[in-house]
């Protein structure tokens, strides 16, 4: 069984205080992909940045995705629908200290899919967990991206390193979603 999992696309981190102009270009995929996975029965899953305003991450980006904010909500162009489970992380990892793995294993997913901001960050980071929890990964290259190209890049061959398998596009998972 697959899950779907879209990271970080928050208000902050595509138009907000952390914006990453490349963001506008995989929403279109992720949108595609969300709506195959509702139509498969496949689990969809958002992990998103909740930071307390004292949270590490804040020395290190400064303020963003405070919780409850408008700034940690998903952009519009995704929203989450009542069948979708939202879960809030505190570090680049979706997880880290957080209920995502039990939630998994809970609905016998064996393999995750993920999309979202930023590849050399919060998905790298989620990619190495998942391997480390013995999930097969795949990752839509349209699907993900980062505030360059270089960063893109070395995220997307740092994957590689926990046998991720990047798919060029969403289209090939959409129509394997079918």
């Amino acid at each position: 069984m697959k899950a779907l999992i879209i990271i970080d696309m928050l208000n902050d981190f595509v138009t907000g205080s952390l914006k990453c102009e490349r963001a506008q270009r995989i929403i279109p995929n992720i949108r595609r992909l969300i709506d195959a996975a509702h139509k498969a029965g496949v689990p969809v899953i958002f992990a998103n940045d909740s930071h307390l305003p004292n949270d590490f991450e804040m020395a290190r980006w400064g303020p963003h995705a405070r919780t409850g904010s408008k700034g940690a909500q998903v952009i519009p162009e995704l929203t989450p629908t009542d069948k979708d489970l939202v879960i809030d992380k505190h570090a680049y990892s979706s997880f880290f200290e957080t209920p995502l793995d039990s939630t998994l294993r809970i609905r016998k997913v064996d393999t995750v899919i993920l999309t979202g901001l930023h590849t050399h960050l919060c998905v790298r980071h989620t990619a190495a967990d998942a391997f480390f929890r013995g999930y097969k990964i795949l990752i839509p290259e349209n699907c993900v991206d980062s505030f360059t190209e270089e960063d893109h890049k070395s995220g997307l061959a740092y994957l590689k390193e926990y046998y991720a398998a990047i798919i060029t596009t969403a289209e090939a998972l959409v129509k394997e979603l079918r």
